[in-house]
């Protein structure tokens, strides 16, 4: 590729994360029916941006440098491994995290002529760690179909853009 060209993986690839974090926000919208801008730029539902992202770079690589290329051997084990970890560990941390807010509302409903039983300090350290108790963030991983759908509007996306390559 020509140095003097715009670098089309890269604008592939930032075209298909932007496309999934719109269609995940307008999902969003038409499921709960009210608009989320954390969902324009967070992590998590449905389609995946960061599959989208990696499937698309992947795809783009291939058809600029050639499916025997190192570019492309690299940009699919990039692709295997953002996918692998979005349904694996960031799902299992979404999921605990989820767990976690449920045990602290539990904790925070407990009658309050209970919680009178405790010592003084323990109200000083809850007011001293305020910022620490709030809700953990639950979007975080994917189900295998979001990574799915993700993955397949990336490549979508990388072969519906025209490449030359001078």
């Amino acid at each position: 590729m020509r140095t003097d060209q715009i670098n089309v993986v890269l604008v592939i690839a930032i075209a298909s994360w932007f496309l999934a974090q719109v269609i995940k926000t307008l999902l969003y919208f038409i499921t709960s029916k009210k608009f989320c801008a954390e969902r324009l730029t967070g992590a998590g539902g449905m389609p995946s941006a960061h599959s989208a992202c990696v499937c698309s770079t992947a795809m783009a690589t291939c058809r600029v440098c050639g499916i025997c290329s190192v570019e492309f051997a690299l940009a699919m084990i990039l692709a295997i491994v953002v996918m692998y970890d979005a349904t694996g560990v960031r799902r299992a941390a979404g999921l605990h995290a989820k767990e976690i807010n449920k045990l602290r509302r539990v904790v925070n409903e407990l009658d309050e002529e209970y919680m009178d039983k405790f010592d003084d300090s323990v109200d000083e350290f809850a007011d001293n760690n305020a910022e620490e108790n709030k809700d953990l963030k639950e979007f975080l991983g994917h189900t295998p179909l979001e990574v799915l759908c993700g993955a397949l509007l990336g490549i979508l996306v990388a072969m519906a853009v025209p490449i030359v390559v001078v």
